[in-house]
C-alpha cells in the first residue's frame, strides 16, 4: 500500500523543507497531502519564488486550509504520519492546546488521536518559555519536535545538502523505509 503522508505548511521561515520533503516523499513513492497557511504560501513565495499554484503542483492533493471537511481532517482516512514543515510558533500553540481552528491544526489534531507519527519542525529562535512548555505538550501526547538543524559531521558544501540531510531524517522518522539519511558511523 502506498503510503499516505500529509505535509503541512506554515508562515515560519523555511519553506524549502516543506517543498524538498513534498519533492522527496513523491520521489519515494508516497501519497501527499499538503495543507499550507495563508502565511505558508506567502513564505513560500518570498523564500522560493513560488506561487500557491506552484506549491500545490509539489503535492498529490492539496487542501485550503480553510476546508475543515476535508478528508485529512478524519481519523477515517488513514496516513502514516504527518509533518509540518516549518512549523510556527503559532500552529506550535494551535496544536499543544488541540485548538483545530484550521485545517492543518486539525489535521494535527487527527494525527495525535489516532496516535499516528506527528513532526513539527519547529523555526523559531531564541525560544521562549512558551515555545518551550508548547513542544513539552506535543512531545507528551507523542509528537515529535524536530528544529530543523543540520548536522556537519558529513562536511556539507552547500546549503542544500543541510536541508537534504535533514528532510532524509524526516522522511525516516515518518515511516518510510526507503529515505535515506545519512547516518553517523564513528570516527
Amino acid at each position: 500500500m502506498t503510503p499516505r503522508i500529509v505535509v503541512g505548511i506554515t508562515g515560519a521561515t523555511g519553506a524549502v523543507y516543506g517543498t524538498r520533503l513534498l519533492e522527496r516523499a513523491r520521489a519515494l513513492g508516497a501519497e501527499t497531502h499538503l495543507v499550507a497557511t495563508p502565511a505558508g504560501v506567502l513564505n513560500a513565495h518570498h523564500e522560493l519564488g513560488l506561487d500557491r499554484r506552484a506549491l500545490e503542483a509539489l503535492a498529490d492533493h492539496a487542501h485550503s486550509p480553510g476546508d475543515v471537511g476535508a478528508c485529512i481532517a478524519s481519523g477515517s482516512f488513514a496516513t502514516a504520519a504527518m509533518v509540518v514543515a516549518p512549523c510556527s510558533m503559532k500552529s506550535l500553540a494551535a496544536i499543544a492546546h488541540g485548538l483545530g481552528d484550521n485545517l492543518l491544526t486539525r489535521a494535527a489534531d487527527v494525527t495525535l488521536k489516532e496516535r499516528r507519527r506527528l513532526v513539527l519542525m519547529v523555526r523559531e529562535t531564541p525560544f521562549n518559555l512558551a515555545h518551550l512548555r508548547n513542544m513539552t505538550a506535543v512531545t507528551e501526547m507523542g509528537g515529535v519536535v524536530f528544529p530543523p538543524l543540520p548536522a556537519f559531521y558529513h562536511r556539507p558544501a552547500s546549503i542544500d545538502e543541510l536541508v537534504n540531510d535533514t528532510v532524509e531524517r524526516v522522511l525516516a522518522l515518518l515511516g518510510l523505509d526507503t529515505a535515506a539519511p545519512r547516518a553517523w558511523n564513528g570516527l
